[in-house]
């Protein structure tokens, strides 16, 4: 099997632990490399054809302070050829408003650099108002809400990964 580079950045600690559950779900790490963004290089995402970001949406539709340091310099990777597939930890209740936004921001980069979005989700039992990571009618990635909906994080985690795993061809 491929090897899938897994680049998370994390405030609190729960994308850290999502990313862990989400390499686990693929088969652990001889499968998924994981790599916090803040000890990252840009080098290490040229090793992987098949990506996953993670990031979760901070103060008011906020990329995580990692990611923001480092998002200006995404422009010099080269993601063509690359499936890239995301996730994003957010509140929608709270920030109803630009609830999972960073994993939109990201996503929109990303794929003006090349990189092939997979992982779609649907929005079906969320409740939120506007996201700059729903776009026709689903969200880019896999959306976590571990603040309203932790029942809910495992089945999608599993489910999600599933479908990752078919549209990565591995």
């Amino acid at each position: 099997m491929a090897k899938i580079g897994l680049f998370y950045g994390t405030q609190t600690g729960n994308t850290e632990t999502i990313a862990e559950s989400i390499q686990s779900a693929f088969g652990g790490d001889s499968i998924v490399d994981l790599y916090d963004i803040a000890d990252s290089e840009l080098s290490d995402f040229e090793s992987y054809d098949y990506l996953i970001i993670g990031c979760p949406t901070w103060n008011i539709g906020e990329l995580q302070s990692d990611w923001e340091g480092l998002y200006e310099d995404l422009d010099e990777v080269n993601f063509q050829g690359k499936k890239v597939a995301y996730f994003g930890v957010g509140d929608q209740i709270g920030y109803g408003d630009n609830f999972q936004d960073a994993m939109g921001i990201l996503e929109e980069k990303i794929s003006a650099n090349g990189g092939q979005t997979v992982g779609y989700w649907s929005g079906e039992d969320y409740d939120f108002n506007e996201s700059k990571a729903f776009k026709n009618g689903k969200f880019v990635g896999l959306a976590i809400d571990e603040d309203n909906q932790s029942d809910l994080t495992n089945s999608r985690i599993t489910s999600w990964v599933a479908q990752v795993k078919s549209e990565f061809g591995i």
